[in-house]
């Protein structure tokens, strides 16, 4: 083991031009979460070239010439020696033992809540960091984005292999039974769906154990791949479920679905956002903060927007309902209402609107 780090520590880091992220990293310790692909690797890497090539250390921990026992006796011993001020962790597991290092930097999936380091989730692209890989700034760059999606590999995949690729590295990350799982919440995005309908389903086709799936649909939960959206004042109405990055729809499935691929990428927007929202009937989102109502609407002009308004016409009143948007792919136009402010906006303009 003892040979594997000196050449470990003796490995330069090499790395292509790194795009602009929405979150950095400073001289804290971190335990940096976010599913497979959202770029947590290249933000560490990317910090750890600011610093004096003998201060750090970075470790894949999924290596598999590394022996954890083994590990877990040399290298608190190995980082002393060295004086290694940075540590990396990366593809961290709870069975390796934490270094006493000035700043230790984990990776990994799961929260592990380690002691002493501060929490950072990292999601794949939103619409914002998604643009500094692109040339152009106009309709061809959300077209880009409804068909790439938030993964940063996917600028460096051939078009005819952004499927298998995205598969292939599911089926890697995931074990079986969450993977099907993950099968199916692309199948029934943006919809109404809970652990027992999918139980229901995947026991049409073969064995399945009803614990089993509730624990790998909640690790699933727990890791970023799934969301889910709650009914408004119905915390035990079911869900509404959304994936972690759209591209899955496609990769996973045969159905294009547009609309609720769009919606799910709102839903995202509003997530990295921080903004609390729920759903309701007719209701794609509601922001109680703001007294505010978001539909999805990609191709809609202001008539369908003008009877979608009349439809939900007592919701508007009952939560006194300040403003409505209709995000759309390219209309622009405000309505007039007696109560709210209406407005239909582009989803590119809306996405970089704060």
């Amino acid at each position: 083991m003892q040979i594997l780090l000196e050449k470990l520590y003796k490995s330069d880091i090499h790395l292509e031009k790194f795009n602009f992220r929405k979150v950095f990293l400073d001289e804290s310790s971190y335990q940096i979460t976010g599913v497979s692909q959202s770029g947590k690797s290249k933000l560490v890497k990317n910090y750890l070239l600011t610093l004096k090539k003998s201060s750090y250390m970075y470790i894949d921990c999924s290596d598999i010439r590394i022996d954890i026992d083994e590990l877990n006796t040399t290298l608190s011993e190995f980082c002393t020696t060295n004086r290694i001020n940075t540590l990396v962790l990366d593809n961290y597991r709870p069975e390796i033992n934490i270094v006493n290092v000035p700043q230790l930097i984990t990776c990994s999936e799961i929260n592990y809540e380690l002691e002493y380091l501060e929490h950072l989730h990292l999601y794949p692209l939103d619409y914002e960091e998604f643009l500094a890989y692109e040339h152009k700034y106009d309709s061809t760059a959300l077209n880009h984005f409804f068909q790439l999606g938030g993964f940063p590999a996917m600028h460096k995949i051939n078009s005819d292999d952004r499927v298998n690729y995205i598969q292939k590295t599911l089926k890697y990350t995931l074990p079986e039974m969450e993977f099907d799982i993950l099968i199916l919440c692309a199948k029934m995005m943006a919809q109404k769906i809970s652990p027992f309908s999918i139980y229901e389903r995947l026991k049409q086709n073969r064995k399945v154990s009803k614990d089993k799936l509730y624990k790998s649909y909640e690790s699933l939960s727990e890791k970023g791949y799934i969301h889910h959206l709650a009914k408004l004042n119905h915390p035990k109405a079911t869900k509404k479920s959304y994936v972690c990055d759209t591209s899955l729809r496609l990769a996973l499935t045969t159905d294009r679905h547009f609309g609720r691929r769009f919606e799910n990428m709102i839903y995202l927007e509003l997530l990295k956002s921080g903004k609390e929202s729920f759903y309701d009937d007719g209701i794609d989102f509601y922001l109680p903060e703001s007294d505010e109502v978001i539909l999805g609407m990609p191709f809609a002009d202001e008539r369908t927007l003008f009877k979608k308004i009349e439809a939900i016409e007592a919701f508007i009143f009952t939560y006194q309902v300040k403003k409505i948007t209709g995000i759309t792919m390219s209309m622009e136009t405000k309505i007039s209402h007696p109560f709210s402010e209406v407005n239909m906006i582009p989803f590119d303009i809306w996405a970089l609107g704060d």
